[in-house]
């Protein structure tokens, strides 16, 4: 499956990018966002881990114009963000499919992270993983997964 991750720390994309290639995703890394709106337009990924803090256009700028575009309305968009939880219920009425804080990632510890959140995203079964994430209804109406990872409702 082909994933566009847009993430301006050449680390983290890194990593974001060999776990994601392990599980046999294709992955397009972009840092900037002016480059991510192309590049979804160009390569018409299935999901897109779209960070907030971006140089050339930020994350919820990019956000709106994917979601505002024909051509990539229909991408799930998880955001990827180092900012509080308190943004979660703004991205997600935006149109984000999923919200994951950078600080909750740990893909030393636990690789599988973004992968379960692209597998809850787009409704595939989580095959061969113990840990699948199981959708659970906060106060704000979004769904809390077991992946640490926040979806709008009715996408988990």
């Amino acid at each position: 499956m082909k994933v566009l991750l847009v993430e301006d720390s050449r680390f983290l994309r890194a990593a974001i990018e060999r776990s994601l290639a392990k599980v046999g995703h294709t992955v397009i890394g972009i840092s900037d966002g002016r480059e991510a709106l192309q590049s979804a337009r160009n390569s018409e990924p299935a999901v897109i881990l779209l960070d907030m803090m971006l140089p050339g256009l930020d994350g919820v700028c990019v956000l709106n114009a994917l979601k505002q575009d024909a051509s990539t309305s229909h991408i799930p968009v998880i955001v990827l963000t180092g900012l509080s939880q308190k943004n979660e219920a703004k991205l997600v009425k935006a149109g984000a499919a999923a919200y994951i804080e950078k600080s909750s990632l740990d893909l030393g510890k636990n690789p599988d992270t973004m992968v379960q959140a692209i597998a809850c995203v787009l409704g595939i079964p989580n095959e061969g993983h113990d840990t699948a994430p199981q959708a659970t209804s906060d106060s704000e109406g979004a769904n809390k997964t077991a992946a640490g990872v926040a979806t709008s409702e009715g996408t988990a």
